[in-house]
């Protein structure tokens, strides 16, 4: 009765920590963008994630509850590299050339990859069920649709590789979500987990960052985009982390992804406020050359 008593209470705090990741990744997208606009983005990415890292371990450590192992390192290392690096790091870079709602929009599949990951790497025998295939199919027809007036922006190398390369990050962020349900460290410290991966995800960035940011850009680095940074590393990376990774712990993988499909919202009206993204029937973003 009590253990029950336990479940129903982490059930509840896994569910509004979900509704915390709702509300403030959904703003992300946008502070993401008036951060790269000036500021190199890989660097950018790095910083954020490494000082929200460790941030968070120094504050385990003050109150004594930091207990590291190598194998804690090695589990929380990985999922860290696949989504904060080459999952969210990579999309900043992106947002360089594409809309933050495009961005945004295209993270949503992300429920439909890891229902696809979890059959093929077989932790989830059940067969694909239709609808979920219908689903991606709808989901990329609705880009199309969406964006059907910038389709003549497919012609520029830089928009075309900035959608690519964000369903690449989403596919990415999906198979690290799915290693990180299924392949734990035993750890039961969720915030020290939480901690670990945004350190590793940012010194990878960093080190994605000496080969692909061109550092004379720091030279011309605006207000926005510092304050866009620490707002990220509050907002974005140490609570809404946080809560993500409470949330896919005590919850099913399909509903702690459920994320996805809520902050375009956010975005696309945050883009159509405050960065001149047109908001029309069918929205369409003018998106003007760098």
């Amino acid at each position: 009765m009590e253990s029950r008593s336990i479940s129903e209470t982490q059930n509840l705090w896994a569910y509004a920590a979900l509704a915390v990741v709702c509300l403030l990744w959904g703003t992300t997208y946008f502070a993401l963008r008036i951060g790269v606009e000036t500021f190199p983005p890989f660097l950018f990415s790095g910083i954020r994630q490494v000082a929200a890292g460790g941030s968070l371990l120094l504050g385990l450590g003050l109150a004594g509850k930091l207990k590291i192992t190598r194998t804690d390192v090695l589990h929380q290392a990985i999922p860290g590299i696949l989504m904060l690096a080459l999952g969210n790091g990579v999309v900043g870079w992106c947002e360089r050339y594409i809309p933050s709602g495009l961005a945004a929009l295209i993270l949503s599949l992300i429920p439909v990859f890891v229902v696809l990951i979890n059959y093929a790497s077989g932790l989830d025998r059940r067969r694909p069920h239709r609808l979920i295939m219908t689903g991606l199919f709808l989901g990329c027809v609705g880009i199309v649709l969406i964006f059907r007036d910038n389709l003549r922006d497919l012609a520029r190398p830089e928009y075309l590789s900035g959608m690519l390369i964000t369903f690449f990050s989403c596919l990415i962020w999906a198979a690290g979500s799915v290693y990180t349900k299924h392949k734990t460290s035993g750890s039961s410290n969720v915030l020290q987990n939480a901690a670990l991966q945004l350190f590793f995800g940012g010194l990878a960035l960093l080190l994605l960052s000496l080969f692909l940011d061109d550092y004379r850009e720091l030279k011309t680095v605006t207000a926005p985009s510092i304050w866009a940074l620490v707002y990220l590393i509050v907002f974005g990376s140490v609570v809404g982390y946080s809560c993500f990774v409470y949330a896919l712990k005590h919850l099913p993988i399909g509903v702690s992804s459920l994320y996805a499909y809520i902050n375009p919202f956010i975005a696309i009206l945050l883009g159509y406020f405050f960065l001149q993204e047109p908001l029309t029937g069918i929205p369409s973003w003018r998106w003007r050359r760098r």
